[in-house]
């Protein structure tokens, strides 16, 4: 009985599964398909909004001439250097908050009146400070990155149980093997939730340095199509960046269900 029960509902989680695929596939097919009719049939401007099947064209063209593929590289450095370097700083910046709660005490509310500060207006300043190059791409993003996750990170680890500690302590436990044994382990959804922030904050601090300084990249391409008034390659630039975002955040994905799994 209790078996049959469980084959059920595996069978019902599959079953759901397929129709969330195949929702998200119809609505999906559905906003393309009626995007391409309206621009065939003059009901929306295709100069001004192009169409699915220019912005097909204006891709493959794109890739024709090989510019496509260096600008993705460009874009995808640009993202896994911040993104990186994102994760590592706020996952250190977030322990000694937990490890020193006067530290937290201190710096959280700094943390939480950077983050709300715009920063594209911190643009020109860092660019005068680091040059109109790569490393002020980076910076940008991880202006956009780093708090959020910091305090994603450190939130999750305070939310630990206290008296698992409690008991591990009492059992005459190092700090350093509560910190390693219980305390990161049992926040690891928070570190996953970072981890799924931080991708899509880089991204957006990536793009926005492409904006400004960069000669490469989908930033930059999107900017080109704008300064040209080709529309196809803004649209282009825009759905290589959705496709992009995806990707890194199927990755993600693939990883939290692997750690669960394990």
């Amino acid at each position: 009985m209790l078996e049959q029960k469980f084959h059920n509902y595996l069978k019902k989680q599959k079953i759901e599964k397929i129709v969330i695929m195949l929702s998200q596939t119809i609505i999906i097919m559905l906003f393309f398909g009626l995007w391409e009719l309206l621009s065939k049939y003059h009901i929306i401007n295709s100069f001004i909004f192009s169409s699915p099947s220019m912005i097909i064209k204006t891709i493959i063209n794109l890739l024709i001439n090989g510019h496509l593929i260096a600008h993705i590289f460009v874009t995808l450095k640009e993202i896994l250097i911040a993104f990186s370097l994102g994760i590592a700083i706020s996952l250190v910046i977030a322990i000694l908050m937990y490890e020193l709660p006067i530290l937290a005490k201190i710096i959280e509310p700094f943390l939480t009146i950077i983050n709300s500060l715009p920063k594209v207006a911190l643009g020109p300043i860092i660019i005068i400070w680091f040059g109109a190059n790569e490393l002020s791409i980076i910076v940008m993003a991880l202006l956009i990155n780093l708090i959020v996750s910091t305090l994603t990170i450190y939130n999750g680890l305070k939310e630990v149980d206290s008296n698992q500690i409690l008991l591990l302590k009492s059992l005459k436990a190092s700090k350093y093997n509560i910190l390693i044994n219980l305390v990161l382990p049992s926040a690891s959804n928070s570190i996953i939730s970072s981890l799924k922030l931080n991708i899509s904050m880089t991204l957006i601090g990536v793009i926005m340095g492409e904006f400004l300084v960069s000669k490469a990249g989908i930033g930059y391409l999107i900017i080109y199509g704008t300064q040209i008034f080709n529309l196809n390659i803004v649209m282009s630039g825009i759905i290589i960046l959705v496709l992009l975002s995806y990707f890194l955040y199927l990755i993600i994905t693939i990883y939290e269900k692997n750690s669960i799994n394990k």
